[in-house]
């Protein structure tokens, strides 16, 4: 099923093609003048031999065109007069599957035993001799069998290689967006986060310098400029290049809890489940989540604890964010860039996320990500 629309099996099409291939030759092949007893069993077993064996002409086209083309000689040697169906649609399936030099060298020697056989057999197809009309219409039949194959393949060839130009020009394009958010996020962000980065750690400095104690809110405006930096050089590079993979993954997220545990959020971590190995965007977005979540507990929540499960679970990695601030059920919170960007990766990965106030005080995200469905 593709879109509403439904497409019949190749197996199913084959199948009925010899089928009916094979009604049509011993239908043909009984109406017509034939032999009795033993030649005429053993000719229509031939006849459907022929045919039949058009069933595996797709995954073995070169056996196919040899069964059929000797089942054409035999029973046409028994006496059965009959066109070779069988072998003009093995000849059609061959040359599709670009064995051309083959199937004319095949068809070629199978109109010569034809001929012989006409002329050895004097009961055959041909009666007495075979007659000039007969022979020309064989070959232009297996001319237009031939043909049709040629045609079919190189329409195949053509739609194959404007399909990988399409592609191609879909990632030439994606590659030049990248390019230009890379420099729109080099341009914009890079001095403003050196700007930072800078002066919190001259005003460290000179704290110092001075004998003063510095302000824990100080170190840790310093700490995320230097992340922030870091992580802006290592997006950057992901976006230049897309072959590298982000710095930041599952394994990083006991730094990043420790990382906010510094700036007085008491921060805790349980992993549950048995840990494994989860592909690389599965492990970004997990430790996106938990980025995003802990920063809005930090910036909005006026929490004192937050705590952060990384569940393990068979097929999907869940993650779950708790903090006991003053979010409350009755007050339905404002959904600002950060949580549309969670939902925008979790939902890229075919995965469930929940945020929403606690009923007992505080908020909660919750994310299910399945293993899956990331590539």
């Amino acid at each position: 099923m593709n879109k509403g629309r439904f497409t019949v099996p190749a197996k199913v099409t084959d199948w009925s093609i010899a089928v009916g291939v094979a009604a049509l030759l011993l239908g043909t092949g009984l109406s017509g003048p034939h032999p009795s007893g033993g030649r005429e069993a053993l000719g229509l077993a031939l006849l459907a031999a022929g045919a039949l064996a058009l069933a595996a002409r797709r995954q073995t086209p070169l056996v196919v065109l040899a069964v059929a083309g000797l089942s054409a000689v035999g029973y046409q040697a028994a006496g059965f007069e009959v066109l070779a169906v069988s072998y003009l649609v093995a000849v059609y399936s061959a040359v599709r599957a670009g064995h051309r030099a083959v199937t004319l060298a095949a068809s070629i020697g199978l109109l010569a035993a034809l001929l012989l056989t006409s002329l050895v057999f004097p009961g055959g197809p041909a009666r007495e001799v075979v007659t000039q009309a007969r022979t020309t219409l064989e070959i232009a039949w297996l001319i237009a069998a031939f043909a049709a194959g040629e045609a079919v393949r190189q329409a195949e060839r053509r739609a194959d290689e404007a399909e990988r130009t399409r592609e191609e020009t879909a990632r030439r394009r994606a590659d030049e967006e990248r390019l230009r958010i890379a420099r729109e996020l080099h341009d914009s962000l890079t001095h403003q986060i050196s700007v930072i980065k800078v002066q919190s750690e001259v005003a460290v400095h000179v704290a110092r310098r001075r004998g003063e104690q510095v302000p824990e809110a100080l170190l840790a405006i310093q700490e995320a400029g230097r992340e922030a930096s870091r992580e802006l050089r290592a997006t950057l590079e992901v976006l230049r290049d897309d072959d590298l993979t982000p710095p930041h993954g599952l394994d990083h997220i006991p730094d990043l809890v420790k990382q906010f545990q510094t700036t007085g959020l008491e921060t805790a971590l349980r992993v549950e489940g048995h840990p494994h190995a989860v592909p690389a965007a599965v492990g970004r977005t997990a430790y996106r989540i938990v980025q995003e979540s802990l920063t809005n507990v930090s910036r909005h929540a006026a929490a004192t604890t937050a705590s952060v499960l990384i569940d393990h679970r068979p097929g999907a990695l869940a993650i779950r964010v708790d903090d006991d601030g003053k979010a409350t059920p009755d007050i339905a919170p404002t959904p600002g860039l950060g949580l549309r960007g969670m939902h925008e990766r979790v939902t890229a990965l075919g995965g469930r996320l929940r945020t929403e106030p606690r009923s007992a005080g505080g908020f909660t995200v919750q994310a299910e990500l399945p293993l899956g469905g990331a590539s």
